[in-house]
């Protein structure tokens, strides 16, 4: 018997689903048997089947919650200046941000929906940091110099990454 995509192939092995002859070149191994690539057909769930449109969605309001977010993180900030609120800040924005984003695109999942939260949480970062230049509005700014400040800060904006990507892989 020869394989029925590769004429040349002698094989004793059929798809497990048709009957069709297939070599070993062919052959699709499934959890109920051996198939042919026909038959086989392995689809990814929809949750993970993100189309361009729903990016387009991501990034929008990825950046609408990025501003949001970022105005607030840098008014609490400049009103309440302690270095540890800052750590539950990045949470929070990472938090909304995920899950405003996964509410936006109808719960699907993706590497590059969790990209998008997390560069969110990022650009809410960068808002929050430079808000006070923008708009003056508390007693003094002071960039987060030193060490200590600068770990906190990254060590924030991290925290808040992983929870919005872990939102939406």
């Amino acid at each position: 018997m020869k394989c029925a995509a590769h004429p040349g192939v002698e094989t004793n092995l059929r798809c497990g689903k048709c009957g069709k002859p297939i070599c070993p070149k062919c052959m699709v191994q499934t959890p109920v048997g051996a198939r042919c690539p026909e038959c086989a057909r392995l689809y990814k769930l929809p949750t993970y089947r993100v189309s361009t449109i729903y990016y387009l969605r991501a990034i929008g309001t990825a950046l609408g919650m990025a501003l949001v977010t970022g105005v607030l993180w840098g008014v609490i900030s400049q009103f309440l200046p302690f270095f540890f609120l800052n750590l539950l800040l990045g949470a929070g924005v990472g938090y909304v941000i995920g899950e405003v984003v996964s509410r936006a695109v109808n719960r699907k999942r993706g590497r590059g929906l969790a990209a998008v939260a997390g560069a969110g949480v990022a650009v809410s970062y960068l808002i929050a940091l430079f808000f006070p230049l923008i708009l003056p509005i508390g007693r003094f700014f002071s960039l987060p110099f030193g060490l200590f400040p600068i770990l906190l800060a990254l060590a924030s904006v991290a925290l808040g990454i992983f929870i919005a990507v872990t939102r939406l892989r």
